[in-house]
């Protein structure tokens, strides 16, 4: 009977004893980290901040500071040896790092269609500016169009919100990501108004309609400009 108590008791410490470097590895990846993309001839500031649970699972998120995307969801993240591996279904991105031993760096691979160097170091992203509301605009809502490009469809929402600072929106294109991108200026004289993403290199100019239903204007981006006609939806 002692005997095997023992014999499950030694069972259990080695069991412990095999994980205990596992955990370490996890734990000693855990925080935040800041790197830099060279995309496009700009360059874009990602923050990647790591939680290790006790069972030496990771959970993750990515803020892509320049393009005001914060809280992107990691869908996987995985450490084995010093071989970090990271999936974002959300941007249908990927990551593949070296941890050095110290802990205090990456040395990686991004790719989203198309591999780009990015490195992490130990350090902490910019908090996302928290706008104060404000009295609603007549254009406060969301709203929806459609770009037809290349013979495929994306649909473009923009949600418009009145601050205490002037007016701000954010984009999404729900058919490539479900991450919003916080734009950069707002500018509205009368019926005109415009909206630059600088983080992605793209604008949009357009008219509103007498009757505040619709925006008829154009997108650009890269270089290329498209019509695009937004319309109010329900939130």
């Amino acid at each position: 009977m002692k005997i095997s108590i023992l014999r499950r008791f030694f069972l259990f410490v080695l069991g412990v004893l095999a994980l205990s470097p596992l955990g370490s590895a996890q734990a000693q990846i855990a925080g935040d980290w800041i790197g830099t993309l060279d995309v496009g001839g700009g360059q874009l500031r990602l923050a990647l901040h790591v939680t290790a649970a006790k069972d030496g699972s990771l959970t993750a998120t990515i803020d892509s500071i320049d393009q005001g995307a914060y809280g992107i969801p990691v869908t996987a993240a995985t450490l084995s040896d010093s071989k970090l591996s990271l999936t974002v279904d959300a941007v249908h991105g990927s990551y593949e790092g070296t941890v050095n031993k110290d802990a205090t760096e990456i040395d990686g691979t991004w790719n989203q269609g198309q591999p780009l160097k990015l490195d992490f170091k130990r350090g902490s992203a910019p908090a996302a500016a928290a706008s104060k509301p404000a009295a609603p605009s007549d254009i406060d809502g969301t709203w929806q169009g459609e770009l037809s490009a290349g013979g495929a469809n994306l649909r473009i929402l923009f949600k418009i919100a009145n601050t205490q600072d002037g007016l701000a929106a954010k984009l999404q294109s729900p058919d490539q990501s479900p991450v919003w991108i916080q734009a950069n200026s707002v500018a509205r004289s009368g019926s005109s108004l415009a909206i630059t993403f600088t983080g992605v290199n793209a604008a949009f100019a357009g008219k509103i309609s007498p009757d505040l239903s619709s925006i008829d204007g154009t997108f650009t981006q890269m270089g290329n400009t498209l019509p695009l006609v937004v319309k109010r939806t329900k939130d």
